[in-house]
């Protein structure tokens, strides 16, 4: 059996994680086991590198600052707690984190074997559901990888682009009133309205429950973004109907833009996600730009003093 059959296994640590961990985890580093060396990685060092990790171990604290979007596929999120640290350990899970272990677990010869069983599942579920079964549209990672082919080209060939994070609300109050398989129908018939909205060279992405990213891979100007944002925040508004029954959504829209809100997908896709979950959707749409806010900045700065 080949003793390295998948490479090595590249373990990002906290500098908040105890000087026990630390020294359990370069035991490890230098144990030959079957299912690869695990490389171990300080945070500052992978930082400087540019290094992406197949793993993070974090502590308590780290995990409680998690939130439903600090997901990231590419990437096992392991949190290390002693016994009785893990009293929030669901909404762990639901934040992301693929396992929680004890300090003593990282020092067992088991360990290794437990790291790769978790990375392998991770990479076979990121391409087993790449696509979003319920509307069809690729996931967040089929987007960050569609947006990295893209940057690399526009490093080549300026141009500029943007993107655009829609933050939906309405499905609950729907599954509440008329089920599940109602709302259901209601998130395929936004992500349908969507697509019908844009150019064949646009793409729409499901990134979560209530959410969804558009890719507009090229524009003339800063301002074309935001008129396809309030074209799309239009065509929302406009009454979704179900079962003979009318059903509206509300909805926030967040807008980065290539190269001014940064050059890689991750910048640009979590600058546009943390402006739609920073505005409020006010009746049935709010709207988040930052080139918007800036604008208005500077009309209060032009002003008179009054």
């Amino acid at each position: 059996m080949d003793s390295n059959p998948t490479g090595p296994l590249r373990v990002l640590t906290s500098a908040t994680l105890p000087e026990g961990v630390q020294s359990a985890l370069r035991a490890a580093a230098t144990a030959d086991t079957p299912f690869g060396p695990i490389e171990w990685l300080a945070a500052e060092a992978a930082g400087g590198a540019g290094v992406a990790p197949d793993v993070e171990l974090i502590d308590a604290a780290q995990a409680a600052a998690l939130t439903p979007d600090s997901a990231d596929p590419a990437i096992v999120r392991i949190v290390v707690a002693a016994a009785g640290e893990d009293a929030a350990l669901l909404d762990w899970l639901r934040h992301g984190v693929c396992d929680v272990v004890t300090p003593d677990e990282l020092a067992a010869p088991t360990f290794p074997r437990r790291l790769r069983i978790a990375v392998e599942r991770q990479r076979v579920a990121a391409t087993a559901y790449a696509t979003d079964l319920g509307t069809g549209l690729p996931h967040r990672q089929q987007l960050i990888e569609h947006m990295s082919h893209l940057l690399a080209l526009r490093e080549r060939e300026p141009a500029p682009m943007a993107v655009l994070v829609l933050r939906i609300e309405g499905f609950e109050t729907v599954a509440a009133r008329a089920g599940r398989a109602s709302a259901d129908v209601l998130r395929r018939k936004v992500a349908v309205r969507l697509r019908a909205g844009l150019r064949a060279s646009d793409v729409v992405a499901s990134i979560g429950e209530d959410g969804f990213a558009v890719l507009l891979a090229w524009i003339d100007a800063p301002g074309d973004a935001r008129g396809v944002a309030a074209k799309l925040e239009r065509a929302l508004q406009q009454p979704f109907r179900l079962a003979g029954h009318d059903a509206a959504v509300a909805v926030a829209i967040g807008v980065s833009l290539y190269p001014e809100h940064g050059k890689v997908a991750d910048a640009l896709l979590g600058e546009a996600q943390r402006q739609a979950l920073g505005a409020a959707a006010q009746g049935r749409a709010g709207f988040a730009n930052r080139l918007e806010r800036g604008a208005a900045a500077a009309a209060n700065d032009d002003a008179p003093p009054g």
